[in-house]
């Protein structure tokens, strides 16, 4: 696919700007009614219905690290909340149906161009014009692509390359396969979000871990405990899913990315029409070298991200570690860790609602490993059973 070049771009480009300035609102909106097309954009409140968390690429990671030069990346991925109007919504949502997409590279080096996109096969513009330069470290969001999507709805992502955009930020594994060219990958490259009008619906973001990104769930069957419990409600809410595997609350690490505390106000103040947050970390920090060991300096990492929160008048809803004997760095006193850690969460000062992972999990019989039914095989991971009673435990 030809694109307009990174140097042409970054050059400034005077009609692709100026063009922008009068380009409609929605994808498919003549510009006789940009004008109001764009009055009616920024009226609307928009709400985050599928989100993923960046991390900076390692050497190991070699798409990341090197990066693309004219590539079609794609991806099909599983909005929380869609698109369709509820039953007594406002006159501007029942008439612009629309998803818009976010795009950051809080971990480049230099600009990127980006475009042209498509979702739905429809096209994604950018002030009007059909590609954006992202700046290093920065966030660009589109213009709004007027389409009609279900709750729990697909939505397909198509975007060009043109570069060379040298190493990119990127989420290493959202258990769901797209591709790149003709090869298939499990990353999602500089895309971090896609929205929906809000229509009265207020975004939950959970920060987490691997057992939020979906390890232990079958890739492509949208089995994470935040896509079963946004499935368990007719009208769905909008989930943001900001795990990231071997992520912890405390240390950062250069494969696992920023830790929760690092990366709160980018990823979960980042979203738009914030409501609630789930703090879903602890695990990594006690069985990943180097281990915490100290139940107190986990709680009070817990204790600043509650009041980080409530800055932002957040509810904040915690949750308790669960089991993890028979996974492969599992000891007895880690384990004591983890129940001391747990016995403060159940006294229900820390947190405004406590989400009890370990009681949902663990085996009757063995409160230190899984329910034998729950464990995805390696001990620590719960399977798609165990995923869902996680998310019929919130």
């Amino acid at each position: 696919m030809s694109g307009v070049s990174r140097r042409s771009i970054l050059g400034g480009t005077a009609g692709g700007v100026l063009g922008g300035v009068v380009g409609s609102s929605v994808s498919g909106t003549s510009s006789a009614g940009a004008t109001a097309g764009n009055a009616t954009a920024a009226r609307l409140r928009w709400a985050a219905s599928w989100a993923t968390a960046q991390t900076a690429p390692t050497a190991a990671d070699a798409d990341a690290t090197s990066g693309f030069t004219d590539t079609t990346l794609r991806y099909k991925l599983r909005l929380s909340a869609g698109t369709t109007p509820p039953a007594g919504a406002d006159a501007l949502t029942r008439a612009r149906p629309a998803v818009r997409l976010r795009f950051a590279n809080p971990f480049g080096a230099a600009p990127v161009v980006v475009g042209p996109v498509t979702a739905n096969a429809k096209p994604v513009l950018f002030g009007g014009a059909k590609d954006v330069v992202l700046a290093a470290g920065a966030t660009v969001v589109s213009d709004p692509v007027g389409l009609i999507l279900p709750d729990g709805a697909d939505l397909v992502v198509s975007m060009y390359l043109p570069g060379p955009t040298g190493p990119l930020s990127f989420h290493r594994n959202v258990h769901a396969t797209g591709s790149i060219g003709d090869r298939a990958t499990n990353s999602v490259f500089l895309l971090t979000g896609i929205d929906v009008p809000a229509t009265g619906r207020q975004v939950v973001a959970v920060l987490g871990d691997s057992i939020t990104e979906g390890v232990g769930t079958p890739d492509n069957a949208n089995l994470r405990w935040p896509d079963q419990d946004a499935a368990r409600f007719r009208r769905r809410p909008a989930v943001a899913n900001l795990g990231i595997s071997g992520n912890r609350v405390l240390l950062d690490d250069g494969r696992f990315g920023p830790g929760g505390q690092s990366r709160f106000d980018r990823d979960v103040l980042g979203l738009p029409n914030l409501g609630t947050l789930v703090t879903f970390l602890g695990i990594n920090d006690i069985q990943q070298p180097p281990s915490q060991t100290d139940p107190a300096r986990i709680l009070q990492a817990y204790q600043q991200l509650v009041h980080r929160a409530h800055d932002h008048d957040l509810e904040v809803i915690g949750a308790t570690i669960g089991p993890f004997k028979g996974w492969i760095r599992y000891t007895d006193a880690l384990d004591r860790v983890r129940n001391d850690v747990n016995a403060v969460l159940r006294q229900g000062r820390l947190f405004d609602r406590l989400l009890d992972v370990d009681a949902a999990l663990r085996d009757p019989a063995d409160h230190a490993r899984l329910r034998p039914d729950f464990n995805s095989g390696d001990g620590l991971h719960p399977n798609a059973a165990g995923a869902k009673a996680i998310a019929l435990a919130l």
